[in-house]
């Protein structure tokens, strides 16, 4: 009788350490699941938005340079008066990226357009419609753009008005202006 306890005991713990190693393992699958999906979600995001169009070297002129996806443009937006404002890189990258902006940090410039810093992102940047995602929408974002491998890539700019400009330009004119002559 004393051995049949025993036995019992010893299986009744072999079961508990089983189960107990089964809900660590689904408990991890399932967070790595989220975390997938949340990639996956950001993924979708990011390319729906068109984030690609304003910060991949080559998107407007109709080869976007994949090995350098999101990695800042090489043509900036001109807004009369303000200045000349390039896509950023917007990569992970510590030096000439994003690397060291928090996820929060990241959802807080997609929803109030303020970055780490305090400065205001530039005008052209549409974080007024992206302030009407949801937090896990944002959150998801900034899981994919995190998860990205950084490129380092320094993007040159943003210029002051009456700058010279070190990339092509897209201007933003009011009704009314005269749209400039090519150059020389």
């Amino acid at each position: 009788m004393r051995k049949s306890m025993m036995v019992c005991s010893a299986l009744v713990t072999c079961i508990a350490l089983v189960v107990a190693a089964a809900v660590t393992a689904m408990a991890s699958l399932l967070a790595t699941a989220h975390a997938d999906s949340q990639i996956d979600r950001g993924k979708y995001l990011v390319t729906f938005g068109g984030c690609n169009d304003c910060h991949t070297p080559g998107y407007f002129f109709g080869k976007p340079d994949m090995a350098q996806f999101l990695a800042g443009s090489d043509v900036a937006f001109e807004i009369p008066g303000l200045g000349a404002f390039p896509g950023r890189n917007i990569t992970p990258d510590k030096e000439t990226g994003i690397g060291n902006w928090t996820s929060e940090q990241i959802v807080a410039a997609l929803q109030t357009g303020k970055r780490p810093d305090g400065r205001t992102l530039a005008p052209i940047m549409p974080w007024h419609a992206f302030a009407n995602l949801t937090r896990e929408d944002a959150t998801a974002i900034a899981t994919f753009i995190q998860s990205l491998p950084p490129v380092k890539h320094d993007v040159p700019g943003p210029f002051k008005p009456g700058e010279k400009i070190k990339l092509f330009v897209m201007r933003i004119l009011p009704p009314g202006e005269t749209v400039a002559a090519a150059p020389q």
